[in-house]
């Protein structure tokens, strides 16, 4: 049983203003249980230009067991961090912050924080992203008559995977951009309303995370005009789109590059870390030579990338293509290099030129581990980050049940794959665990940048994770990516129940016309009834986050906002969750929306929730009730 405690978030419920400018006064809320402790008093500790500052926050006045008690405070810095101090009558004092309650004090990163910076577009926030890895979706009749390039290993569309080099990045199956066209009946279908597109420019491999020019659209994929049909005909559906783009490196092939290589009087010098007098030897990300880094010290490099009228990052949102934004490759090693740190400068940069070209746009980071200190609203709207979300959901729901596997030269064993870690396979996580991962990664980002964090449960660059999901685990996880703060994403084939043991073997083309296939339609159903329960419900979008039972096996959480509460159990073995009286309100009238799983109410107002596991329900129960302010 789960102990009633005060709480706070970043939601409309507890702040009055989540796009506020500096010098702005925000009134923020705190709830507190009625049975507490009693308290002497309630302050705010705000942290203006890293100097303590004070405000005592009045009683509100009681609702459904709950005190309520107000403080403003005045945005005094883009990131504006915040805490909540309780001084019991006996003399106690108790802080809370993002990471929970404490009664020691508590650290200025896991503040509750207010940015001020301009907001990303509330579309975001309503959102469920399809992630496609062009080369393996769908392939045209067009597609057909391509002459492939020398690198290219041509393979049919039903031919496995082949994760060994050359392979690994030369396999070529000859998906097209209007392979992808053909098949947004299927996307609208799946209730799915953004795309995110792995990169589309020319390049030397089956990846194209090497392109040799950022102002072309690959001719294998159709071209510019190509993807200019797509993107007409994804908005036409009111749907959005958008691309990914490195700002670390670029491709060996890349004219940029080549005009630099061997040439140190050429101008795009500049552009790179060359090592050596002839501009032979260069940086590269991770030491692949065909991945040469970009040194973002150069103001040329800057404008022909980010800031000129026809950069890469402009071309593609402005007519006549008009994309929806951009997530940025290797965002979190972007202009990082030994002692020069220039990410905040390149992260500002990006952001203020879209938002110049198009305030509606969205930008997103790749960060794979902790994302904290570059995710605090100045520069990415969110990031693709895994241990806020996807690695707590593996070590949590994932049975490893295959063997090491060959890779490399085919005499290589590797280890069970877990996110690039050397840990001998999939660490094991109780459910308390889970969301003691969460509650940490999550502790240092703001509720608002939070919010747009990507929650895959897999990408193109890892393993799936129906791979080693423990048997009827699936539906768990996919009701967690849909139902905890954050963006939901679906990497193209998870709607099929594709497998795959690592980031290569994991590109299977997708097996269109396997769709009436009893286990098949099975995982679509799923997947178009949990994406629909999302969209269906602004309280999964915007709402809060409170956690009510967490116990070895089971989790139960709330999404919460004044319209309505949604009630949401997630168990791995089964579930027998005690939840105490005044917990939840409203629950005599829970609407149950999915899932098997019994929900009774006690005479003196406590919760049983039962079901046998694996397990994923939610209930509807009115919003929460707020004192007349």
């Amino acid at each position: 049983m789960t102990t009633l405690h005060p709480h706070h978030d970043g939601s409309p419920l507890y702040v009055s203003n989540l796009e506020p400018a500096i010098g702005d006064r925000v009134a923020v809320r705190l709830r507190v249980p009625s049975s507490y402790a009693p308290l002497s008093a309630v302050r705010v500790r705000s942290n203006p230009d890293h100097e303590p500052a004070w405000a005592e926050a009045e009683l509100l006045g009681a609702v459904d067991g709950w005190d309520w008690w107000q403080a403003e405070i005045v945005v005094a810095n883009p990131r504006h961090g915040y805490r909540w101090l309780l001084v019991q009558q006996e003399g106690e004092a108790i802080w809370l912050n993002q990471t929970g309650l404490h009664h020691i004090e508590t650290l200025d990163a896991e503040d509750f924080a207010l940015v001020a910076n301009a907001a990303p577009p509330a579309w975001l926030n309503e959102t469920v992203m399809y992630q496609i890895f062009p080369d393996r979706f769908a392939r045209s009749a067009d597609a057909e008559g391509r002459e492939l390039p020398e690198w290219a290993i041509p393979a049919e569309w039903d031919d496995p995977v082949n994760g060994v080099m050359p392979h690994r990045t030369n396999q070529f199956y000859g998906g097209d951009l209007d392979g992808i066209i053909e098949k947004l009946d299927h996307l609208e279908q799946l209730g799915v309303n953004l795309i995110y597109l792995t990169p589309v420019f020319p390049a030397a491999s089956n990846h194209r995370y090497d392109a040799s020019s950022f102002d072309e659209i690959d001719e294998l994929l159709g071209g510019a005009d190509a993807y200019q049909r797509l993107i007409e005909a994804v908005h036409s559906r009111g749907m959005r789109i958008i691309g990914d783009l490195t700002s670390n490196h670029s491709g060996d092939k890349h004219e940029w590059f080549q005009s630099a290589f061997s040439h140190p009087e050429a101008p795009e010098s500049e552009f790179y870390y060359f090592e050596n007098d002839e501009n032979t030897e260069y940086v590269s990300w991770l030491g692949y030579p065909s991945l040469p880094k970009f040194n973002w010290a150069s103001e040329q490099l800057r404008e022909r990338f980010i800031t000129g009228e026809q950069s890469a990052v402009a071309k593609w949102l402005k007519p006549p293509y008009s994309t929806d934004g951009w997530r940025i490759d290797v965002a979190n090693m972007t202009g990082r290099l030994g002692a020069v740190d220039l990410n905040g400068d390149v992260r500002r940069l990006l952001r203020d030129t879209m938002h110049d070209i198009n305030p509606d746009a969205i930008l997103l980071g790749e960060s794979t581990n902790d994302a904290a200190s570059d995710l605090q609203g100045d520069g990415w709207h969110g990031a693709m980050t895994y241990p806020s979300f996807t690695r707590p959901v593996w070590g949590w729901l994932s049975e490893p049940t295959y063997e090491p596997y060959l890779d490399g030269d085919a005499n290589t064993l590797t280890e069970p794959w877990f996110f690039g870690q050397p840990l001998g396979g999939i660490p094991r996580y109780s459910a308390r665990e889970f969301v003691d991962a969460v509650v940490r990664f999550n502790g240092g980002i703001p509720w608002r940048v939070r919010l747009g964090n990507m929650q895959p449960l897999d990408t193109h660059d890892t393993a799936r994770f129906a791979t080693n999901a423990a048997p009827g685990t699936v539906p768990v996880a996919v009701g967690l990516a849909m139902t905890l703060p954050g963006l939901p994403v679906v990497f193209a084939g998870d709607e099929f129940g594709l497998t795959g043991v690592d980031g290569e073997w994991s590109r299977s083309p997708i097996p269109w016309g396997s769709e009436e296939t009893p286990d098949v339609a099975a995982r679509l159903e799923l997947y178009r009834n949990l994406i629909r329960l999302r969209r269906a419900h602004e309280t999964l979008a915007t709402g809060g986050l409170r956690w009510v039972h967490v116990d070895e096996q089971s989790v139960v959480f709330v999404r919460e906002s004044a319209d309505e509460t949604l009630l949401v159990l997630a168990t791995r073995e089964g579930a027998d969750a005690d939840i105490k009286a005044g917990m939840l309100s409203g629950v005599a009238a829970a609407e149950g929306l999915y899932g098997d799983a019994t929900l009774a109410v006690s005479d003196d107002g406590s919760v049983l929730i039962s079901a046998e596991g694996p397990a994923f329900a939610v209930w509807s129960l009115p919003g929460v009730k707020l004192p007349q302010l």
